[in-house]
């Protein structure tokens, strides 16, 4: 089962192809050219020598003439001719006249008799008739005898030459051929064996390679730029490498960040937990103290843990998106309803400004949570008695949405990350103002989702503003 296998591995690898391209490549050729070559001669043999035979025989056909053969056929002459042309061209020469009686055989053996082959009758309208049987070895040649002054054909001269010479000279090429081909059987094997050997070298390389960076991704590269096709994978290979480093770069980093936030919350809990055991005969306003700080850190704890299950959500289900035909203005006027008491605390006013009524395919419970987030953080990073703008416009296939504030902004190394999940650009004011540093990522996933895009633009100091677009036909993005 195993040697089947290994010759299945064989039969299927890009060398035997590469082999068998090049071996059919280089002994095909040799083989048409060897049988055309073989043809060519065969024909140009045949065709010299049946015009040399038609020569003679018009050389013949004109002592006939002279002799008056046909009347007189006693002629010593022709017949001295007949049979030197017989020994010659090692063939049979018969002079048939008009009532197609033999009055003349080289081989003496059809004299006075009558031959009416399709070839003499033929040639008896005054039309040169030849044939080659190259299986018996043999041309056979017809030619009228015309009278010179009338041209009319008095009767035939038929020629029967043996062609083994031409056999035989074929013969010998075919030989010569045949140890020709089989040089040229060798050397193509070899080249074919060594060539397809040298071309995918580098794919072999290239797997080897591969097999070494399966220990070491740290210094996995490839680099395998003998072709052009080994130079694209190369760098596919290596952009890929990239993105995998990167990817687990993120995941490592997540996973540290995942740890930490939901470790510091328990820590607190911990602390206060133990400071309360600590103590005998605590005071119920303290004891409530810490109950109600514990109670937060729960909160916490909690929010974390639903951010994150709705972020691998998002991650995970692409296409679990339902979609309905939703009023965006409806939908943007009741998040703000829930909100503007949290910004009233501040004295931070929250106004929404648009021209239009929109109305979009999307995901409502996953857009409320975009705008929500959007929203909830102009006004956590906001200034006592600041202000929130949110503004709605739409075109023929998108609608808009931005929400600007006038609060504390981002500084410029930090507008890059914050899309990062537990990324948080004011990281001394975390603490106080809470938040889990996934709503945004969950809101960038949200928005990816309907096919939208979304932007930041913001200065430390002076403001934050996030730009939304999103299809208003899910379907036909």
């Amino acid at each position: 089962m195993s040697r089947f296998f290994s010759k299945s591995r064989i039969f299927n690898s890009i060398r035997f192809y590469i082999f068998l391209l090049v071996f059919v490549a280089g002994l095909l050729p040799s083989l048409i050219f060897a049988s055309s070559l073989s043809n060519s001669y065969e024909q140009k043999s045949v065709s010299t020598e049946t015009i040399e035979i038609i020569s003679q025989i018009r050389t013949l056909s004109n002592r006939i003439l002279s002799e008056n053969y046909f009347e007189d056929p006693t002629s010593q002459q022709v017949e001295a001719y007949v049979d030197l042309l017989s020994a010659i061209y090692d063939g049979r020469i018969m002079i048939i006249n008009k009532d197609y009686a033999v009055i003349s055989d080289s081989y003496h053996l059809a004299e006075n008799k009558t031959v009416l082959s399709s070839e003499v009758i033929a040639a008896m309208q005054g039309v040169d008739v030849s044939n080659y049987d190259g299986e018996n070895a043999f041309i056979e040649v017809v030619v009228p005898v015309e009278a010179s002054e009338t041209g009319e054909v008095l009767g035939v001269i038929l020629a029967s030459v043996s062609s083994t010479d031409i056999t035989m000279n074929i013969e010998y090429m075919s030989e010569n051929a045949m140890v020709l081909g089989f040089a040229v059987l060798i050397l193509v094997t070899i080249v074919a064996v060594f060539g397809s050997a040298r071309i995918v070298r580098p794919f072999i390389r290239m797997s080897e390679n591969i097999e070494k960076m399966q220990t070491s991704m740290e210094e996995a590269e490839l680099s395998i730029l003998d072709y052009e096709e080994t130079r694209k994978v190369s760098y596919a290979f290596n952009d890929l490498i990239a993105r995998m480093k990167q990817t687990e770069e993120s995941r490592q980093e997540f996973v540290s960040n995942v740890s930490h936030e939901l470790k510091t919350p328990l820590t607190s809990m911990k602390v206060l937990a133990d400071s309360l055991n600590s103590q005998e005969d605590v005071p119920a306003e303290l004891y409530r103290e810490f109950m109600e700080d514990i109670a937060a850190e729960i909160d916490r704890e909690n929010n974390i843990i639903n951010d994150l299950l709705t972020l691998v959500k998002l991650d995970r289900t692409n296409g679990e998106i339902n979609i309905n035909s939703v009023n965006i203005n409806e939908l943007i006027e009741l998040v703000l309803k829930r909100l503007r008491p949290i910004a009233a605390r501040h004295n931070i006013e929250v106004v929404f400004e648009t021209q239009r009524n929109v109305i979009a395919e999307v995901d409502e419970v996953k857009m409320t949570q975009v705008i929500t987030n959007l929203v909830e953080n102009a006004i956590k990073y906001n200034t006592d008695d600041g202000w929130v703008h949110v503004t709605l416009n739409a075109d023929a296939a998108f609608f808009y949405i931005t929400v600007e504030d006038g609060g504390m902004g981002i500084d410029e190394e930090s507008l890059p990350h914050i899309f990062e999940r537990f990324y948080r650009a004011d990281k001394s004011h975390s603490r106080e103002i809470g938040g889990t540093g996934l709503g945004l990522a969950i809101t960038r996933s949200a928005v990816l989702l309907h096919r939208g895009t979304i932007k930041v633009d913001s200065q430390l100091g002076n403001g934050t503003t996030f730009s939304l677009r999103i299809p208003l036909n899910y379907r036909t993005k």
